[in-house]
């Protein structure tokens, strides 16, 4: 299981020196089980053979998460066996949902965060909501994990909203793939079952209320818990319309914690914090501070003072270097914070500012803390 040497942060675990385990990992490992040879780079991650999978990622479902909560998800805790994978970082939806749809780095397909700059503009995309005019298919060039499965000879079907349809963020790492409308879970199970009916096939299904919930409720509260209740039924009840011989793969894109009013900081009643900086993107949990020519080392170092034993503070390089983001393709460099900060603990970087949003959110994600970072992998 990935570690890091900073108490308390665990690092992701992309394929490089040795077979990786993390979202990038889980297309190439279902390659493999399919028995198709695509090309794909080596994993760790195995998985039983068989003529179609259809993977479902839960939105927000961190492995500590699940461990926690076997009443409440009777059914997905029962897959619990394998050791969990890592999501990329930064641990949030737009980052991790490319790494499996392209089976690249956050430093290989671009989507870094859930808002990045721009370099040609300077202005700040966010990746969800696709705000900034960029085409997708320029920002992630690279060909879909689903594209190669597709020249393969493997169908491939993704089961999501309609309206994420034409998202920017679907067409970067998703595209390739037959695209069917489901917004609800009669839907989704239909689609799932429709696309697993062809051979050899991986059929993909996104569920996302979970993280809806835990974002405005928190992971400690009620609501949360009767959700992760309705999601363990409604994956039972798509194991159980599935012919035997398709596997069921379900797995997350992060965790979530939960941020109180005592571990929230400011950063606009800080102004120190805002000395030599041009822009602030990433989010409450990871942010990407980008810095005037020059002053990096200072706000690096500002940063650090102030956020001693709050949050972990690299620079861009020092990031790279430690392998936060993977392989990093030069045109990635740019859109990566001159500085990078990843919270600790349940700390939150608000900016009133910036971000007043965030600052109604109870559950949180983006660091690289063990309940964001790890992701389960669960095989039915």
């Amino acid at each position: 299981m990935a570690s890091s040497s900073v108490p308390g942060l665990v690092e992701p675990e992309y394929a490089g020196a040795t077979p990786g385990r993390s979202l990038g990992d889980i297309l190439p490992a279902v390659a493999a089980a399919l028995g198709v040879p695509v090309g794909f780079h080596e994993t760790s991650l195995v998985l039983p053979p068989a003529p179609a999978y259809v993977v479902m990622l839960v939105d927000g479902l961190g492995h500590e998460l699940l461990a926690e909560h076997r009443v409440q998800a009777p059914y997905l805790h029962s897959l619990l066996g394998q050791e969990p994978a890592t999501c990329g970082v930064p641990s949030t939806t737009a980052t991790s949902l490319t790494s499996l749809g392209t089976a690249l780095t956050p430093g290989q397909h671009g989507l870094v965060g859930f808002t990045s700059r721009v370099p040609e503009s300077g202005a700040l995309l966010n990746s969800l909501f696709w705000d900034q005019p960029v085409d997708p298919l320029e920002w992630q060039p690279h060909r879909t994990a689903f594209s190669r499965l597709e020249e393969a000879g493997v169908h491939t079907t993704v089961v999501s909203k309609r309206e994420f349809a034409e998202s920017g963020l679907t067409r970067a790492g998703q595209r390739g793939a037959r695209y069917v409308g489901a917004d609800d879970v009669a839907e989704r199970i239909a689609g799932a079952v429709a696309g697993a009916a062809q051979r050899p096939s991986v059929t993909y299904v996104y569920e996302g209320d979970l993280d809806w919930h835990g974002h405005r409720a928190g992971v400690d509260s009620q609501r949360w818990r009767a959700q992760l209740r309705d999601i363990d039924e409604d994956v039972q009840e798509l194991r159980d319309e599935l012919p035997d011989e398709v596997r069921l793969l379900v797995v997350a894109d992060h965790g979530m914690v939960d941020s109180t009013v005592e571990s929230r900081l400011d950063i606009d009643e800080l102004p120190q914090l805002r000395d030599g900086m041009t822009l602030l993107g990433g989010e409450a949990r990871f942010r990407h501070v980008y810095c005037h020519t020059g002053a990096v080392d200072d706000v690096a170092e500002t940063w650090r003072e102030t956020l001693a034993g709050r949050a972990t503070v690299l620079t861009r390089d020092e990031a790279i270097e430690r392998g936060w983001f993977g392989k990093v393709d030069s045109r990635v460099r740019p859109r990566l914070g001159d500085v990078v900060v990843a919270a600790h603990d349940e700390w939150a970087l608000m900016s009133s500012r910036d971000f007043a949003y965030e600052m109604t959110l109870i559950g949180l994600h983006g660091s690289l803390t063990p309940r964001e970072m790890h992701i389960p992998i669960l095989v039915g």
